[in-house]
């Protein structure tokens, strides 16, 4: 398994800026409904679509003196990238359930990371799970749970642990990923 997708520097800071925008417009009472276009990419009309349009996942965190202050995202895309990356920025700074919108006193004391998704597939064997390179998404009985692949590392998790905190994120109980039925699924991403 390696991603199907790669990010230069320049496209990486596009991005940066795309989710810095996104907040301090909001932040500003400029509600722009999209970011400005992505460069185009050299060599991306001989390569299909660049990545940055192409539909990928991607959650954007934020952070606020070393503790998480608002994490949100899509684990499958359904639009171009730039465009999730801009959505979850705003999304993460103001509707993460979990926190009060972000404030503009708060903002520039503010870390922001973003997990671009690769696709999801079928995990074929939980024994291959490598802790800090895999992403984890579990679905049963009518419940999910995600966590990114930096996740378990931040938490010192091993992969039992891994697999029981991602039972415990979808409202399940202990070793759920193991029940007839249970999807687990794998994904890498690349995080900045």
């Amino acid at each position: 398994m390696a991603l199907s997708f790669s990010l230069n520097d320049a496209e990486r800071d596009y991005l940066s800026r795309v989710a810095r925008l996104a907040i301090e417009s909001a932040l500003a009472g400029r509600d722009a409904a999209r970011p400005p276009e992505p460069p185009a990419s050299a060599g991306a009309a001989a390569a299909g679509p660049d990545t940055l349009r192409r539909a990928l996942g991607s959650f954007v965190t934020l952070t606020l003196d070393g503790r998480l202050r608002g994490c949100i995202g899509t684990i499958v895309g359904r639009e171009p990238l730039f465009l999730n990356v801009w959505r979850m920025a705003r999304a993460a700074a103001f509707e993460d359930p979990r926190f009060p919108p972000l404030t503009v006193r708060e903002w520039p004391e503010t870390a922001s990371h973003i997990s671009v998704l690769d696709e999801l597939t079928p995990c074929p064997d939980p024994q291959a799970i490598e802790v800090g390179r895999h992403g984890l998404a579990l679905q049963y009985m009518g419940r999910s749970g995600v966590f990114l692949p930096q996740v378990p590392v931040e938490q010192g998790w091993d992969r039992a642990t891994y697999l029981e905190q991602l039972c415990a994120k979808a409202g399940l109980p202990g070793g759920s990923w193991r029940a007839p039925g249970a999807r687990l699924f794998w994904y890498e991403a690349l995080v900045f």
